[in-house]
């Protein structure tokens, strides 16, 4: 976390016996590969992932110990005498070493610098100090002669249960009396003032509460998946079943194998979005609510979860990719749901795939991880054949419901009005729908009114001034908005190049512009729309879906934050706006992607006894992505994926990696990209495709070169890149991006 490397307050250091050895290797959360040593001072001890406060560069830093130099290392070693002291060692148990060692063979395969992947596994500076505890007040038992009890300490005394000390404030407002009546009290010697934690203990959810029943697919799932967590052992099973076929319930069976055996169980989520109904659900099943990790939680949740999960008094936590490196002491079974999400590639600071490392720290551990899905990604398909997964198939939805129909509608015979963008079959079909008391689902991966705004006088398109792409107009909040970098700037009066006042229009349809038009042809239907930009965090994104399945809404508008995940027994109906969106551009996994996405919006219809439908609208039915939704043919589908890429060395049958140079200017950037150029290994095997401009050419107003490496499946990429950047020095004004399995393209 950026807290780790700000000023540390002073808190008390541990002192233990005088250490046998007087230095210590650490590793300090900046983005440096460095290791560095500091003296022991007598008093205090240290052991490997013992967390401490050190000098560095003048400021006070937290580190961790790393492990020892080897016996035989010949390293030459600063004389102690020159190294500077521990300052103290914080009062949490060490980092332990299953997570130390994640972190290096993040780094190591990743070429991120280990000071910057250790950042990831620090929790805010101040989870590492336990909260002191909170004044309290119980009785004293006795009168003392010449204290009075009023009426207002009657109600005080009254208030108090014994053994159950209370706050100033809380027994102040049982009482209905101010706070000065407590003060006066304790001086009277009526109450006693004591300590009491900071915060009530966490709940612990209960592994031995009945289970639902389960179908013979999903029992002898279940029965794989727990006999894994009881026997501790590594295995990755890759839960592949239909939309609504009952995923989470056998995974929550093996969650109560692990809560049985005492163990902590970490599930990812991929939006945020998704926790709401996971949840309730979980609570249902389990007696309470997980904790929940991801960057929407508040500051003092996250420092006390953080300290929760290295003290193992948190058995299971829900979050995004970040909760990979939260300190599990005794982690026994990892869940990646929706394991096909690409939201689980972080593309900033450290460049990680979150299922991948998942993986890599089960493997660590010797512990299970699923993988759950009803799309599952190519590449893990792909090792569920070479026998690396263990594929656990769940062909059938549950409780009897069917899949939905799928049927394409030919925007070209079928055109939608003048302006608007619902054909006359959609149309149809969600008038059918709401005169039934049903529900229906428009699905447009696209936020805001508009994609492009241009004038009508001279074609001027409006561009973010710090990225190469098109400003999208927010017609809700009266702003241009730039989805790559956050800039934001009112619709001009007039056209910047040819003067002509009130001459933009907007140009192609956004969520917002549905509405609009949904408005106007269901002016009775309560609906609502679902978009990151239109929901202010989780609690906004679970009060929306509540509303949806208590039926208070008729017509869902979204993006992908609705396409998985979410039960709503009475929608009957998706209509697909634009299915050709995901199809555009140069990326390899363009088809995988929209097969994928458009299968999980499909998979929101008919999950209950109601049949659902699906109108899939396109300008080219004949696509072979559109043409496998419609037949519900996933495996033939992605068997002709699998075999095109493998014909082109593509992931997952080759590999691939992508450094992206940026400079203050065009011209910056070109230079440092062809000295890269220059450098650029030549081997037999690989391939390197570049320099070329991004496809965004400039973001936030760094100008973008481009290099793709591509190589075979038995070159050590990680190698060869080292040693071709290990050939040149950059410019400070330089900046360079390794991503290794690029899954952006951008």
């Amino acid at each position: 976390m950026a807290e780790s490397c700000t000023s540390l307050p002073n808190p008390d250091a541990t002192a233990i016996d005088v250490p046998t050895r007087q230095r210590a290797r650490l590793l300090l959360p900046v983005p440096l590969d460095g290791i560095y040593d500091y003296r022991i001072p007598q008093g205090i001890t240290v052991e490997p992932g013992s967390i401490v406060v050190v000098p560095f560069a003048g400021r006070r830093l937290i580190g961790v110990v790393w492990d020892d130099a080897p016996p035989d290392s010949d390293e030459a070693e600063v004389p102690e005498s020159k190294l500077k002291p521990i300052e103290m060692v914080f009062d949490v148990p060490p980092l332990p070493a299953y997570l130390r060692r994640l972190v290096e063979w993040v780094s190591n395969y990743t070429l991120a610098p280990l000071g910057a992947v250790l950042r990831m596994a620090l929790g805010p500076v101040d989870s590492l100090s336990p909260l002191p505890g909170k004044t309290a007040f119980i009785a004293a038992g006795i009168t003392p002669d010449g204290a009075k009890l009023t009426q207002a300490r009657r109600r005080v005394l009254e208030a108090l249960t014994p053994g159950a000390p209370m706050s100033a404030a809380e027994l102040a407002e049982a009482a209905d009396c101010g706070t000065s009546v407590i003060r006066a009290m304790t001086k009277a010697g009526l109450l006693i003032e004591t300590k009491v934690a900071a915060r009530a203990p966490r709940p612990r959810p209960d592994g031995t509460r009945p289970l639902p029943h389960l179908s013979e697919d999903q029992a002898a799932a279940a029965e794989v998946a727990v006999a894994a967590v009881e026997a501790r052992r590594f295995e990755t099973l890759l839960l592949d079943g239909v939309t609504g076929s009952g995923k989470t319930e056998v995974y929550f069976n093996a969650i109560a194998a692990a809560l049985k055996a005492g163990r902590q169980v970490l599930v990812l989520l991929p939006e945020i979005a998704l926790g709401a109904q996971w949840q309730s659900r979980f609570e249902r099943q389990f007696g309470c609510r997980p904790a929940i990790w991801h960057s929407e939680v508040g500051h003092n949740n996250r420092r006390d979860l953080w300290r929760d999960v290295a003290l193992g008094q948190a058995q299971i936590v829900i979050g995004a990719r970040s909760a990979l490196f939260l300190p599990f002491p005794d982690l026994g079974l990892i869940v990646v749901d929706e394991e096909h999400d690409t939201s689980f590639k972080q593309e900033d600071g450290v460049i990680y795939h979150a299922r991948d490392m998942a993986i890599v720290r089960a493997s660590i551990e010797a512990i299970p991880i699923i993988l759950a899905s009803a799309t599952p990604s190519l590449e893990s398909l792909v090792n569920a054949e070479r026998g690396r997964y263990r594929r656990l198939v769940l062909p059938d939805r549950h409780g009897g419901a069917a899949l939905p129909d799928i049927e394409l509608v030919d925007l070209r015979v079928d055109k939608p009005a003048r302006q608007r963008f619902l054909s006359p079959k959609l149309l149809t079909g969600l008038r059918q729908v709401l005169d039934a008391g049903e529900q229906a689902m428009l699905f447009l991966n696209r936020r805001g009114y508009a994609p492009l705004t241009l004038c009508r006088t001279c074609g001027h398109r409006l561009e973010c001034p710090n990225c190469t792409a098109w400003l999208v107009e927010h017609r809700l909040v009266r702003k241009l908005a730039c989805h790559h970098c956050g800039y934001a700037a009112p619709l001009p009066e007039t056209c910047p190049i040819c003067h002509e006042e009130h001459s933009f229009a907007a140009c192609g349809p956004g969520v917002e512009r549905l509405a609009e038009e949904v408005s106007e042809c269901f002016p009775e239907a309560r609906f609502a729309v679902m978009a990151s930009d239109m929901l202010m965090g989780p609690h906004a994104a679970a009060e929306l879906v509540a509303k949806v399945q208590n039926h208070e809404i008729d017509l869902l508008i979204g993006t992908q934050m609705m396409a998985k995940g979410h039960h709503f027994p009475m929608l009957t109906l998706v209509g697909v706006v634009d299915a050709d969106l995901g199809l555009a551009g140069g990326d390899l996994r363009a088809g995988e992607r929209t097969f994928q996405l458009l299968h999980q919006v499909a998979g929101r219809a008919g999950r209950e006894e109601r049949p659902g439908r699906v109108l899939l609208q396109t300008f080219d039915p004949e696509q072979p992505v559109l043409q496998a939704l419609a037949a519900q043919d996933r495996d033939g589908f992605l068997a002709v994926e699998s075999e095109a890429r493998r014909s082109r060395g593509l992931p997952p049958h080759g590999r691939l990696a992508a450094l992206i140079v940026s400079g203050p200017d065009a011209e910056s950037a070109d230079a440092a990209a062809a000295g890269l150029a220059r450098a650029a290994p030549h081997s037999r095997g690989i391939d390197i495709l570049g320099p070329a401009p991004a496809p965004l050419a400039v973001l936030r107003g760094r100008h973008r070169r481009r290099f793709l490496v591509k190589a075979g499946r038995e070159v050590n990429l990680q190698a060869l890149l080292r040693q071709w950047l290990g050939r040149i020095r950059l410019p400070a004004s330089i900046r360079l991006q390794i991503d290794v399995d690029p899954y952006s393209f951008l």
